[in-house]
């Protein structure tokens, strides 16, 4: 628990040092993401409908685990139609890798380091008159490396973007 606050006020305090805000569709933008995995955000705009996103975070199944992740995003504006603002679905594909905290006794001491591959999908909200975003997404993850699996996160958050 003590680690999530340090992550929210470490948000917090970039947030409020940051010089100027832009659109949302443009810039970078940084803040938090919940679930699993739980930790700090990024995300930086390619153009109107592409961007990179990732996340420095603390993965909690089954044993805590620092989390590591970046995507190529796409977004879709024309599926879902809001009053106010914009809410494009996203899809995209990624890289994972996950440092156990735990030694695991029934497991190869390499076992304690995965790569992988993330293929994200989510609803992005973007405010009409704040640089902000939230979002929900859910990640089928293919771990390739010290040998194959299949994992899910999903996680909602949040993001305040700058110029």
């Amino acid at each position: 628990m003590r680690n999530i606050r340090l992550l929210i006020c470490a948000a917090a305090v970039s947030v409020m040092t940051a010089g100027s805000v832009t659109a949302q569709d443009q810039g970078i933008g940084a803040g938090i993401i919940i679930g699993e995995p739980t930790g700090l955000s990024i995300k930086g705009w390619m153009s109107e409908r592409t961007a990179l996103a990732g996340a420095v975070a603390w993965a909690f199944d089954p044993n805590t685990s620092l989390h590591i992740h970046g995507d190529y995003l796409i977004h879709n504006y024309d599926l879902l139609n809001v009053d106010a603002g914009t809410l494009p679905v996203y899809y995209g594909l990624g890289a994972r890798i996950k440092f156990d905290d735990k030694e695991h006794p029934r497991r190869d001491r390499d076992r304690r380091t995965r790569a992988g591959v993330r293929i994200p999908a989510g609803l992005n909200y973007h405010f009409e008159d704040i640089p902000a975003d939230i979002f929900i997404e859910i990640a089928p993850i293919f771990d390739i490396a010290p040998k194959t699996d299949f994992s899910l996160n999903a996680a909602i958050g949040a993001r305040l973007f700058f110029k």
